[in-house]
């Protein structure tokens, strides 16, 4: 039987289009390929919409084959690339930094800050706030290291709240007494209020404490009478709720951290957080609160837009998310510039040599490099390139506003502490 030649108008035509005109085609293209001499391997057909079995990949539309050689683990591929593109390392950024989001540990211990203050010299970080969910003697020991350093113009810290208790009589009158206190004693702001508020964090009667609790409520007021912000960090990314299969994206991250996988029946779903922390923002204008990590709306950017655009009294921070704005370069551009008023710097973990590949992300219009932790993101990252105007605001402007108790330190922006 002579071979189909497909010519004229239907040459470009997609497969699919194909086989609608002419159903005697498509089989014969999609059907599996004959051996073509020694040590050719056999291939397999898969119908529109279908997948292609374990261990094969699409070769042609329609047509799957195995490797030849055994696939290596995930962990074991590390492909070096051949693209030749400019490289900018920035070691230092270019307008002084605040970090809102920081949780360097133990500055209350020996020698610790003075360690630190070198390597915030060398990376450009002027102001580091401790968002540890200080309280207590904790919060005293820290300010008092600080107090004592000699760099106390260099690091600030935040209080927190302590959720054992809610629901006992008296609970909330306590936790407003105990917020105004370390205000007085320096706290600059609330937080991190951390992800296990929401998911595990419980009442006195064991139930389940929701973020917008109303037994809640007269803390938050506090804080927007104090005017201190609160830096509360909700869920998690939304890959962590969805089941642990190869579709997902976060798969080797999962794999690694058992207490990451917040998949299944006995775990509150993504949507619920979400629905609680917003409304816990519409009830309390006046007070503003920082939702760490992007809200986890990095992935959805326009999702996040319209939370602002809702809601005046809330910002975001960008602490160990540079995987999501890095991966669309041009809608992350987009969103820092339209939100330059309500984007913040922080870091998250203290990890020095990780902080540079944030300064390339938004000053550089450097192309596909990597990311600093590949269980985070196997995919590679792009600059922003973002305006003069806009850097100062992320670095340090908008937590300056945003936070009075904050030192104006040396470098461009405020006069000495």
């Amino acid at each position: 039987m002579m071979p189909m030649r497909i010519s004229g108008s239907l040459a470009g035509l997609p497969l699919l289009l194909l086989a609608a005109f002419a159903p005697s085609v498509a089989p014969s293209l999609a059907s599996p390929l004959a051996a073509q001499g020694p040590g050719a391997r056999a291939t397999h057909a898969i119908q529109p919409g279908e997948v292609c079995p374990p261990g094969m990949t699409e070769i042609r539309p329609l047509t799957c084959m195995a490797p030849e050689f055994p696939p290596p683990a995930i962990t074991d591929y590390r492909p070096r690339s051949t693209l030749v593109t400019p490289e900018t390392p920035v070691p230092r950024a270019r307008f002084p930094v605040v970090d809102v989001h920081g949780h360097a540990r133990g500055l209350a211990n020996p020698g610790v800050i003075d360690d630190m203050v070198a390597h915030l010299d060398a990376l450009g970080v002027e102001v580091y706030i401790a968002a540890d969910n200080l309280r207590g003697e904790a919060l005293v020991r820290t300010l008092e290291a600080i107090a004592a350093s000699g760099h106390a113009h260099r690091f600030r810290v935040m209080t927190g709240i302590g959720f054992a208790g809610v629901g006992e009589p008296g609970w909330a009158d306590r936790a407003v007494t105990e917020l105004e206190e370390a205000v007085a004693r320096g706290a600059v702001a609330v937080g991190e209020i951390s992800k296990s508020f929401g998911m595990t964090t419980t009442r006195v009667d064991g139930s389940r404490l929701r973020i917008d609790d109303p037994e809640l409520d007269p803390v938050w007021e506090a804080a927007g009478r104090l005017g201190i912000p609160v830096l509360i960090h909700t869920a998690e990314p939304p890959a962590f709720f969805e089941p642990l299969d190869l579709e997902n994206e976060r798969w080797l991250e999962l794999a690694l951290f058992a207490d990451r996988r917040n998949f299944g029946p006995d775990k509150v779903d993504f949507e619920t957080l979400m629905a609680e922390r917003d409304a816990l923002f519409r009830r309390h204008p006046g007070t503003t609160f920082i939702a760490a990590h992007l809200g986890w709306h990095g992935n959805d950017l326009a999702r996040l837009a319209r939370l602002l655009d809702e809601l005046p009294n809330v910002h975001v921070e960008v602490g160990a998310v540079l995987y999501e704005l890095g991966r669309q370069p041009r809608a992350a551009r987009d969103f820092m510039i339209r939100y330059q008023d309500r984007v913040l710097f922080g870091k998250d973990s203290f990890q020095p040599p990780e902080y540079p590949y944030f300064w390339r992300v938004f000053e550089t219009a450097d192309e596909y490099f990597a990311y600093y932790r590949d269980y985070h993101a196997s995919w590679k990252l792009y600059g922003l390139d973002l305006p003069d105007d806009v850097l100062r605001k992320l670095y340090h402007e908008n937590a300056l506003r945003l936070m009075p108790g904050l030192p104006r330190p040396r470098d461009g922006f405020g006069s000495p502490d």
